[in-house]
């Protein structure tokens, strides 16, 4: 997902906070729609997320006139082989988290989007050079410690948490280096994906054991529906993040893995022993310190005779 380029000084239009609020309440509420679809193995519903999120992409790219993007792509090859890398680590995304979900590690799978924007702190500077200020190495320092002491009082790393967080964290590195819009972007790597899917998917009827076509015509639904709730939240966050600052995409971001969390606690009945409770509570001061650090960057008055 990528953000437009905002100037600090725009106001919040409320057509952008609704379509942000939208979307991350949607994302944060997928976790119910991969349980309604815990009977099929988790690689055969990323194949249909693949394929039919492809689908629905290219309706709204139809609707929205948006083929220019696509077709001068393919003009700049190394967009695209970086498009095919980001479509893997988004695959690889996409297949760990909905194993995790309908294998009860909602909880642990909200820890990792938790993680990721101080992922993105790690990675801008390992990258890009991009100094961390006090507060944010503060920040990435509680989060590690988060990790480090669940290793050491329940004896393995928060696995799942982790490998969300770098793989959505790499995802956002490649998209901050090919710079592209959402739609077309997202077109180009579920492209990619898309002939290993179908292959995966017909050599799966031709033995017989394929989900889709075998069992209620309700489930077929929500595997067809799997582009749907792919593809409108990200429609509605491409329409936000035009009309938002970076800061309260910033907040709203949160929305998600808090929704994940109260589901996996208060409607899968998780178990949250202290040892990981402490590890979510660092975390969240972590969090606390990332966010109050962007409001005090934001009321900071600019030099003056430089623009922002």
């Amino acid at each position: 997902m990528s953000a437009s380029p905002l100037s600090s000084g725009r106001g919040d239009d409320l057509r952008g906070v609704a379509a942000g609020f939208f979307a991350f309440t949607a994302w944060g509420l997928l976790p119910v729609y991969w349980k309604q679809l815990q009977d099929v193995p988790p690689l055969e519903i990323l194949c249909h997320r693949i394929l039919w999120s492809l689908v629905f992409v290219g309706l709204a790219l139809t609707v929205g006139r948006g083929w220019g993007h696509s077709r001068a792509l393919l003009k700049e090859p190394r967009k695209m082989g970086l498009l095919v890398c980001s479509g893997l680590v988004l695959g690889a995304n996409w297949l760990i988290y909905i194993a995790a979900v309908n294998t009860g590690h909602v909880l642990e799978s909200s820890l990792g989007y938790f993680i990721t924007p101080l992922v993105n702190v790690l990675f801008g500077a390992l990258f890009f050079r991009e100094r961390p200020r006090r507060l944010q190495l503060l920040a990435l320092l509680l989060a590690l410690a988060g990790v480090a002491l669940q290793l050491m009082l329940l004896g393995r790393l928060p696995v799942v948490a982790l490998s969300l967080a770098l793989t959505f964290g790499t995802y956002g590195l490649l998209r901050k280096i090919i710079r592209i819009d959402g739609l077309t972007g997202l077109f180009a790597e579920t492209l990619v994906l898309a002939l290993p899917a179908l292959a995966y998917l017909l050599f799966l009827q031709g033995r017989g054991t394929a989900a889709f076509g075998a069992g209620p015509a309700a489930r077929d639904l929500l595997l067809v529906g799997t582009g749907v709730v792919t593809s409108i939240p990200l429609v509605a966050f491409a329409f936000g993040t035009g009309r938002l600052r970076l800061t309260t995409i910033g907040f709203l971001q949160y929305l998600s893995p808090t929704i994940s969390f109260l589901l996996g606690f208060f409607l899968y009945h998780e178990p949250l022993e202290w040892a990981r409770l402490v590890t979510f509570a660092l975390i969240w001061v972590a969090i606390a310190l990332y966010s109050a650090e962007s409001l005090l960057l934001l009321r900071r008055p600019s030099p003056e005779g430089r623009g922002r």
